[in-house]
């Protein structure tokens, strides 16, 4: 992904009973009886003696971003079948009386929970205030690996299965190589599982942690980092300088400003909420709850909120990543062969 970002959309490939009864209870696709009068020019399709309408559509279309003006008319249509395909198979379990069955309700409600949960800290998102033209500028600056000293690298990882502690030995074993490939050799000799592949990345696609370390760094060196599996290597085999001014940033950086503002102002509302509420831990939580002493953690829906918000831009949140540790002495690139076989791995 580039600094500027880009837009996706998920295109849903197959059609699950959960899906269709969510449908069915969100754009109200359940349909036929008596109260059922749709205003003329509204239907575009009857199942049966069901009909599905064009704000069905409009709002389905409204979820795929990116989606171009010439590309419309046939995502409509595409739109369209799936929700045939929907409302027939509603129809079959309605019949069978699944909407009754106890884990499609619960799954509904957990669908509604989230759905309005969500809804709610969108809402407090949306007053964050949109950033100035001074704090782009100060963003930028701040972050010159990213826009004025930008890099785009090209990487040979090594991914490494191993425990803490063999994991934390590796890399002195490293430090101590005298190329890469001896490196592997002893990963082989200890019997540590391991797999490789070359990739290229914008400096924006990696780790802000590890930005300092690879820009210090010379062809063939490599770069040590301790993982929750185990570790990886990455060796630097060339970086080409690819700048971005700041008015070619200016859009991606207003975008992840104002997406961290929203973050911020969910964290804080949802602070609040716990401090003013009466909270009481029950059964086998409560000990854990004591334990813990300090507040407890925020919930998954409004950390999904926040998450999704800057779903444009990731590149610019950074990431807190494990201890990175350079090292000079195992330099030069490892043969395809021996990176892509490794231990135990194809």
């Amino acid at each position: 992904m580039s600094v500027l970002g880009r837009l996706s959309f998920a295109r849903c490939r197959s059609v699950g009973l959960l899906s269709v009864v969510l449908v069915a209870a969100l754009l109200g696709a359940c349909s036929g009886g008596k109260d059922d009068k749709k205003a003329a020019g509204q239907a575009v399709a009857r199942v049966n003696k069901s009909e599905l309408t064009v704000h069905q559509i409009n709002f389905l279309l409204a979820q795929q971003r990116g989606l171009r003006p010439e590309q419309a008319d046939a995502a409509s249509r595409q739109i369209l079948e799936r929700l045939i395909d929907q409302e027939l198979a509603l129809q079959k379990a309605g019949d069978q009386k699944l909407d009754r069955d106890a884990r499609v309700v619960a799954q509904l409600e957990a669908a509604r929970r989230e759905i309005i949960s969500r809804a709610y800290f969108e809402r407090v998102g949306d007053g964050a205030p949109k950033p100035t033209p001074a704090d782009v500028k100060k963003y930028y600056d701040a972050n010159p690996a990213l826009f004025a000293q930008r890099r785009v690298y090209q990487l040979q990882e090594i991914t490494i299965e191993a425990t803490p502690d063999k994991a934390r030995a590796l890399g002195d074993v490293l430090k101590k190589s005298k190329s890469i490939n001896e490196f592997v050799e002893y990963l082989k000799a200890n019997g540590l599982k391991y797999a490789g592949n070359q990739v290229v990345r914008g400096a924006e696609q990696l780790p802000m942690n590890l930005l300092p370390a690879l820009g210090g760094m010379s062809n063939g060196q490599s770069v040590f980092n301790a993982t929750p599996t185990g570790a990886s290597v990455l060796v630097l085999l060339n970086a080409k300088p690819q700048a971005v001014d700041e008015k070619q940033a200016q859009p991606a950086i207003e975008q992840y400003l104002f997406n961290d503002q929203k973050r911020r102002l969910i964290a804080q509302d949802l602070k609040s909420l716990r401090g003013s509420a009466e909270i009481t831990y029950l059964g086998k939580f409560a000990d854990g709850a004591k334990a813990a002493g300090a507040a407890p953690a925020a919930s998954p829906t409004a950390a999904d909120v926040a998450a999704s918000a800057v779903g444009a831009t990731p590149a610019l949140q950074g990431a807190a990543g494990m201890p990175i540790t350079p090292s000079t002495a195992a330099s030069g690139s490892l043969d395809s062969k021996t990176i892509t076989k490794g231990l135990g791995l194809k």
